[in-house]
């Protein structure tokens, strides 16, 4: 909801409001916020609140070190498990130098830049999150364990099913901030929980996206347990995925999702370290639903690209490849580049792959492509890649590729 500067201290006065959080995060997705007392709003609002950039990944060093966070008014959400006197609020920012020029590295404002192209050429794209996690027991030191929650399967029911009043938990505190879970469940996995939550447009979505992590490790340590969201916590058990839906819409409301689907395959395998930015990224490809080639089809669940049984405002392309690890920020932003260039070249979508390629036999895998099968073989891509050149700064695709060299 829009908000004016006004409306929000008036807000903030009248709420007992004390605390005002002002979120961002760094090129590799990692919430970061500092706290001020809510007399400093006005402050920040005329003039951004000074943070040292030399503290945070990929925003440079001791040189240049001052930047200074904006907050959006449009993002003000209570944090509803804080305490009722004295309460918090959270807003996103953006960052700008010293002397107001924005800052490149800032991930959310790359986004911004993705959805005024799109939005030039007549095009809206709109995002849906699938994402999983584990929950793990706690030690007698409150350290994480590697013990599930649970030993349920997908979609068991109480009482095997322990996490189910945790996901409530979840799901009412997601509504309490503003974000509207359609469906939760148990996943795969022992312990293993995944919630979807409501599509919308590109920006909204990836503040969702960083706010459902924090919901969830919250209520998880409320609860006295952890919260796993890495790619595969579980060696032989299945890894956590980040299904991004995505749909775009014309002025005209022609159908572009075939253009959009093929300009998305044809980036795909470049844009994969952005997608799966760790090591263990990788150990998911190929296994328990999380696709290995870069091939598209209806409904099938062993593809890289696949087309939901859905119609009217539902219908949308499932992205399976991504992981909890991504920046959504700039996971959206490139999806929205790619999507983009396909359909303003009307690029022909290659045909389905009607196969389950969990199980087809290695003949008839000969001609598909793989996406990547290490980080290192992904940052290189990554690096020599026209695409990604003409579409994030030179220092985020270095900082990406610095990751496969620095294990």
């Amino acid at each position: 909801m829009q908000y004016s500067k006004e409306e929000v201290i008036q807000y903030i006065q009248e709420e007992d409001i004390k605390f005002v959080r002002l979120a961002f995060c760094n090129i590799f997705g990692k919430q970061k916020n500092i706290s001020i007392m809510a007399d400093e709003l006005p402050r920040a609002f005329a003039h951004g609140i000074a943070i040292d950039a030399s503290a945070i990944a990929g925003f440079g060093d001791e040189a240049h070190s001052d930047l200074l966070l904006h907050p959006e008014t449009d993002t003000l959400t209570i944090l509803p498990w804080r305490p009722e006197h004295g309460r918090v609020v959270r807003m996103f920012c953006s960052i700008s130098y010293p002397d107001g020029t924005p800052f490149p590295y800032d991930t959310r404002s790359l986004l911004k830049t993705a959805i005024q192209t799109a939005h030039a050429t007549g095009i809206q794209f709109s995002f849906g999150a699938e994402m999983e996690f584990y929950l793990f027991e706690l030690d007698s030191s409150g350290q994480p364990t590697k013990i599930p929650y649970d030993t349920a399967a997908y979609m068991d029911i109480a009482p095997e099913d322990k996490c189910e009043n945790i996901r409530r938990e979840i799901c009412l505190t997601l509504e309490q901030m503003g974000i509207y879970p359609e469906s939760s469940h148990h996943e795969e996995g022992p312990g293993q929980n995944e919630i979807d939550f409501r599509y919308s447009d590109a920006l909204t979505s990836a503040d969702h996206t960083l706010t459902f992590q924090t919901i969830v490790k919250t209520i998880a340590q409320r609860n006295g347990l952890f919260a796993d969201f890495s790619p595969k916590p579980l060696p032989h058990q299945p890894g956590n995925g980040f299904h991004i839906n995505i749909s775009a819409k014309t002025k005209q409301n022609t159908d572009v999702m075939s253009h959009m689907i093929a300009g998305i395959l044809e980036h795909i395998a470049e844009m994969t370290i952005f997608f799966n930015p760790t090591p263990a990224s990788y150990l998911r490809f190929g296994t328990q639903k999380a696709p290995r080639y870069i091939t598209w089809s209806s409904e099938n669940r062993s593809q890289l690209i696949r087309i939901p049984a859905a119609i009217g405002d539902y219908r949308r392309a499932e992205l399976r490849s991504p992981d909890p690890t991504t920046n959504p920020y700039l996971a959206f932003a490139l999806l929205i580049y790619a999507g983009l260039e396909g359909i303003q070249k009307q690029s022909i979508l290659p045909p389905a792959t009607n196969l389950n390629l969990f199980t087809a036999e290695p003949e008839q895998l000969i001609a598909c492509q793989r996406l990547p099968q290490t980080l290192q073989e992904a940052a290189l891509l990554a690096a020599n890649s026209p695409f990604l050149a003409a579409h994030l700064p030179y220092a985020i695709i270095q900082a990406y590729y610095q990751l496969s060299k620095n294990i």
